[in-house]
C-alpha cells in the first residue's frame, strides 16, 4: 500500500511538473478575478490605484507532494494613468520541485469612448530546482539515471497580453511566457531522452457587472486556459456582492473542480478572500480539497479616502 502511494505521488509529480511530459505548468487560481496580474501583464494599473495582492494556494490536501503556490502582485497606474507598472513574485512547490518567479510588468493605456485598452509586456526570470535524488526508491530496484540528478536551472522569459475594460465589463487575453525553455540541465541531456520544457499557455478572461439593486451586484466571469499537451480548461464563476462589502460565489472548472468563494471588504483599503475546491474527478478519493487564501490592500491617497468607492468588477 505504501509503495502504491509513492507510485501515485510520483506520477502526479511527473504530470504536474512537466518532467518528461508536456502538461499544463502554470499555477492555477480559483480567485483569479482578484489576482489577474498573475496571468495577464496588461492588467497592471487597471484598478486606477496602487494595490498589493498576496495569495496562498494549497492544492489537493492529503496527497504528499501536491502543489502549493504563494504569489505577491503589486501594481498601479502612473503618468496620469497612461501607464501601468507591476511586480509579480511567486513560488511554486510540487513534490521535489521548487520554482521561484520574478517578473516586471508594463502596460500602455489607450483611452477609448467607453473604456480603456491596455497593451502589456512582461519580462523576468524563473529559478527551477528539482532534487530527484531525494525520491525514495524500493530497495533492490535498479537505479534509474533519471533519479540521480539535481536539476538547477535559471530561465529568462517574457510574455504579452491585452486587456479592455469599462465600468461594466472586461475582456483580456495573455500569453504569460513565450519562450519554451528546457527544464533539464544541459549536461544531463542524452540521446533519445524526452526533453522537459516550458510550454506556451494562453489565458482568456472576461467578466461583467450586473446591478441587481442599489445594494446587490452580480459579477459573473470566465477564464479559458489552453496549453500544449494539456486539455482545454474553462472556469465559470459568479460572485454576488452585498453593499460591496461581502461577496459569495460559486465556480466550476471543467473536468476538474467545483468551488465556493467568499470575500470581505473589511475596510475601503483591505479585502480578504477564501475559496475551497472539491475535485470532480477520481482524485477526489485521494484528497480532501484545495484551499486558497487571498488578501488585497489598496493604497489610497488622502483625497481618495474621503471619496465613496465606486462599484467595480474586480
Amino acid at each position: 500500500m505504501k509503495n502504491n502511494k509513492r507510485i501515485f505521488v510520483l506520477l502526479l509529480l511527473l504530470v504536474m511538473a512537466g518532467y518528461k511530459v508536456a502538461a499544463q505548468q502554470d499555477a492555477m487560481y480559483t480567485q483569479y478575478m482578484f489576482n489577474q496580474l498573475a496571468i495577464n501583464p496588461a492588467f497592471a494599473g487597471v484598478r486606477d490605484k496602487v494595490s498589493a495582492t498576496a495569495l496562498y494556494r494549497r492544492q489537493w490536501v492529503g496527497i504528499p507532494g501536491a502543489p502549493q503556490t504563494v504569489t505577491l502582485a503589486v501594481d498601479g497606474p502612473f503618468k496620469k494613468k497612461k501607464v501601468g507598472l507591476g511586480l509579480l513574485l511567486s513560488n511554486d512547490k510540487i513534490g521535489i520541485t521548487r520554482t521561484n518567479h520574478v517578473y516586471g510588468n508594463y502596460a500602455f493605456k489607450i483611452q477609448t469612448d467607453k473604456g480603456t485598452l491596455s497593451l502589456g509586456l512582461r519580462g523576468g526570470a524563473s529559478f527551477f530546482r528539482a532534487d530527484f535524488t531525494s525520491v525514495e526508491m524500493n530497495s533492490g530496484s535498479p537505479m534509474d539515471p533519471g533519479f540521480s540528478q539535481f536539476v538547477k536551472k535559471t530561465m529568462l522569459n517574457f510574455g504579452a497580453g491585452i486587456f479592455y475594460n469599462t465600468d461594466k465589463y472586461y475582456i483580456g487575453a495573455a500569453v504569460p511566457h513565450l519562450l519554451n525553455n528546457t527544464l533539464q540541465n544541459n549536461q544531463v541531456l542524452v540521446t533519445n531522452q524526452l526533453i522537459a520544457r516550458e510550454y506556451l499557455h494562453l489565458f482568456i478572461t472576461g467578466g461583467y457587472l450586473f446591478e441587481l439593486s442599489p445594494d446587490l451586484t452580480l459579477k459573473p466571469s470566465f477564464l479559458f486556459k489552453g496549453s500544449r499537451g494539456a486539455p482545454l480548461e474553462l472556469d465559470l464563476n459568479a460572485n454576488l456582492w452585498m453593499k460591496e462589502m461581502v461577496g459569495v460565489g460559486l465556480s466550476y472548472r471543467s473536468a476538474a473542480d467545483i468551488s465556493i468563494m467568499a470575500q470581505v471588504q473589511a475596510t475601503p483599503e483591505l479585502r480578504f478572500g477564501y475559496s475551497y475546491d472539491r475535485s470532480t474527478t477520481r482524485l477526489v478519493k485521494y484528497n480532501t480539497g484545495s484551499h486558497e487564501l487571498m488578501m488585497t490592500y489598496f493604497f489610497a491617497s488622502d483625497k481618495e479616502r474621503g471619496d465613496k468607492e465606486p462599484k467595480n468588477i474586480y
